[in-house]
């Protein structure tokens, strides 16, 4: 069974810095679990069949046009039907005011009312990002995030494999880390996955012999994101004597994460392999081959090539 989320309408409307016109008694505990939201307009035509009382209802313009067309009675009465159906919140855009009706009805019905100056449609598209961002699928992983040349880089492998030890050496080189130890991901999208650090051990590292050390206090605040989005997986591994591993770069590896396939490799691990600059230039070959250019099918595309003119 899928799991299900939920956040806070008090974290949503400190974050988004709405006002609250109508504040009910248990506003602290009332909670999001949809990332969707709605304009009423079938609503206050009075149909209610498919009314969802889970999603935050927006009152924009073209509704509150529609409402003054209405006879007074009758907007009167739609107005009560859509607090009655006591919706999670209803949000008045556009610097719209609250209607009267809505104000004592919600009061009666401790339904929450909030405003914003913004536009509808910027006030949509705000709202359903930030709440897929607080309802996401999301696991956490035992590895290390950092960010090298805007590539979101996941470091995973055993522990004493030197994944921290990679991510200082990447930091001292004037790039950012997100996560030390653990690594909370989230699907945001169909596409996107976003990596963050549990909060008690964010902008944290742990190196053996020396302890926990903060990386912002240490190396600023620039060395240090908040999160990151991940664009690849970086599998460390002891060397193996013996063992086949890719040298042209023409295996194409993903790992499957909450769904989404993400572009892999395996870097081996042995004493003197600088893993900072491999990594680097891992960081760096991924975008590139994000932005159309594989260099591996480019040598091998000379190669035959080559071959073929010697033949």
């Amino acid at each position: 069974m899928k799991k299900k989320y939920q956040t806070p309408l008090s974290k949503i409307v400190e974050e988004l810095h709405y006002e609250v016109a109508v504040r009910p008694d248990n506003f602290e505990e009332i909670q999001i679990t949809t990332p969707e939201v709605n304009r009423p307009g079938l609503a206050l035509a009075g149909f209610y069949e498919i009314f969802d009382r889970e999603r935050i209802q927006l009152i924009g313009k073209a509704e509150s046009h529609y409402l003054r067309s209405l006879e007074p009675s009758t907007k009167r009465l739609m107005l009560q039907k859509l607090v009655d159906a006591k919706p999670v919140a209803i949000l008045y855009t556009s610097d719209l005011p609250v209607d009267r009706v809505v104000e004592e009805r919600a009061k009666l019905r401790q339904v929450p009312v909030l405003r914003t100056k913004i536009s509808t449609s910027s006030v949509m598209a705000a709202l359903i990002a930030a709440l897929n961002m607080h309802l996401a699928p999301r696991i956490t992983r035992h590895g290390g995030l950092v960010e090298v040349y805007g590539e979101g880089l996941l470091l995973l492998g055993d522990s004493g494999i030197g994944k921290s030890e990679t991510a200082i050496e990447l930091v001292k080189r004037g790039h950012r880390l997100i996560a030390d130890d653990a690594v909370e991901i989230k699907r945001v999208s169909d596409k996107t996955l976003i990596g963050a650090a549990p909060e008690i051990i964010r902008h944290y590292v742990e190196l053996r012999g020396i302890g926990i050390v903060d990386v912002r206090r240490l190396f600023g605040i620039g060395s240090v994101k908040d999160t990151e989005r991940i664009d690849l997986v970086i599998q460390l591994e002891n060397w193996v004597e013996g063992k086949m591993y890719d040298r042209m770069g023409m295996d194409d590896e993903t790992v499957n994460i909450l769904g989404i396939e993400v572009p892999a490799i395996t870097v081996p691990v042995r004493p003197g392999r600088n893993l900072a600059i491999i990594l680097e230039i891992a960081a760096m070959n991924n975008r590139q081959k994000r932005m159309g250019y594989n260099t591996a099918e480019e040598f091998n595309k000379k190669l035959m090539q080559q071959m073929g003119m010697e033949c």
